[in-house]
């Protein structure tokens, strides 16, 4: 939460924090509509600047004290160029805040993932947040990218 008395300033109470999620920056996959999952897309030169261009302004309008990311590059690349404008020393990068295993999804275009897998597309599109998305041997081929 922010302090009350100057809403948007980047400063809390002394017993609260206040966490900014930010999204990793654009990859050639997003720009294609392909389901990255797991798979380590690196950003596309948009994507950088996209993150630049979000670092610059959370040094200005924040106090950010520590910067955390997943493993995947496309997060780190975006949270490194965060915590550099920010005065942070080192991202904490920790694989548990990757975005979700999206099984045999993973590496498809998503127009045309419910031909290839019907199952876990129906799994993927549902509302429900315990879905698991099926996961064949064919997914160890787009892990190589």
């Amino acid at each position: 939460m922010a302090n009350s008395d100057n809403p948007g300033s980047g400063t809390v109470g002394p017993t609260c924090a206040e966490i900014i999620v930010v999204r990793h920056g654009e990859t050639v996959w997003n720009v294609d509509g392909r389901i990255q999952g797991h798979i380590d897309v690196e950003l596309n030169d948009v994507g950088r600047e996209q993150a630049a261009v979000v670092a610059d302004r959370l040094s200005r309008e924040f106090k950010v004290s520590a910067v955390y990311s997943s493993d995947l590059k496309r997060a780190s690349e975006t949270a490194e160029k965060i915590a550099a404008s920010c005065g942070i020393a080192e991202v904490i990068k920790d694989p548990d805040l990757r975005e979700r295993h999206l099984g045999d999804l993973q590496g498809l275009v998503l127009r045309e993932a419910a031909k290839v897998s019907d199952a876990a597309y129906r799994a993927f599109k549902s509302h429900r947040t315990n879905q698991n998305i099926p996961v064949c041997q064919t997914d160890l081929f787009f892990q190589t990218f």
